[in-house]
């Protein structure tokens, strides 16, 4: 029952993606953890191949578009290219199963394991996206030239990188206002520049986990992937008949009460 429910959040997490761009990886952590059973640290691993390929698909689509600013792409990427191998490989697997243990009475102890505080950390990024999607934003349109800030940019894309490597979220709610404020690019062409962005770098960092030796269910995960990739298709067509704007917000209500959900679970 709890398989087949969680094949159907795949769906729903590509059909999210194809229909506002961008909160579907937000999504697959949680129902990889909570409905599928899988161990949170090999989730995020699965989520960042689930990400990579599903926004790989987007990206080809909106370079057909010519909705790819491959220049601003690749000065943003390289550095999260870097930061997100490196966590994977290195900094992920040095931190201990059981990160603090100290007395808060006479009888109990805090302990804070390394998975609860993984789910901690993706909680508090959901709760960042869900405002960033109900927060108004204006398109600049691309009417304004565009001035690059390299060394922000770059510090962006090391941060941005981390938190990928981290948690398996593809950092589109951090990316695409760092593309539109600090390289002036339209939102359109932030959205597809995006993409591209966290394709590569998402299975960079799932490359980190195969040669840290991280064990795959390869016919579960391709299943999946294959699931999220058609609900992509399915979104992309109902994107026709419905308006976007109130989608995105609806969702970001959505991930809000996620967010707190999976707070009370991992603390109470």
């Amino acid at each position: 029952m709890y398989e087949l429910l969680g094949y159907f959040s795949a769906i729903l997490i590509g059909v999210t993606l194809g229909l506002i761009g961008a909160g579907g990886s937000i999504l697959t952590v949680p129902v990889l953890v909570y409905i599928i059973g899988v161990n949170p640290v090999l989730a995020t691993a699965y989520s960042l191949f689930i990400v990579g390929i599903a926004a790989f698909v987007g990206a080809v689509q909106n370079g057909f578009k010519g909705a790819i600013d491959y220049k601003t792409g690749f000065v943003f990427a390289l550095p999260s290219f870097i930061a997100v191998y490196y966590t994977r490989r290195i900094i992920l697997p040095a931190i201990p199963p059981e990160i603090c243990n100290f007395p808060v009475s006479s009888t109990r102890n805090f302990v804070l394991y390394k998975d609860t505080a993984l789910m901690l950390f993706f909680a508090f990024l959901m709760l960042f996206a869900a405002l960033s999607m109900l927060k108004e934003k204006k398109d600049h349109g691309g009417t304004t030239k565009k001035k690059f800030n390299y060394p922000v940019i770059i510090i962006e894309g090391l941060f941005v990188g981390a938190i990928t490597g981290v948690v398996g979220a593809g950092g589109g709610f951090l990316i695409i206002p760092a593309l539109v404020l600090l390289a002036g690019l339209p939102m359109k062409k932030a959205i597809g520049t995006s993409l591209m962005i966290i394709a590569i770098k998402s299975l960079i960092g799932f490359t980190g986990d195969l040669s840290a030796g991280l064990p795959i269910e390869w016919d579960f995960l391709l299943l999946f992937t294959s699931l999220s990739v058609l609900g992509i298709a399915l979104g992309s067509y109902l994107s026709k008949f419905i308006e976007g704007g109130i989608l995105k917000k609806a969702f970001g209500f959505f991930v809000l009460i996620m967010a707190l959900l999976i707070v009370v679970k991992e603390l109470v």
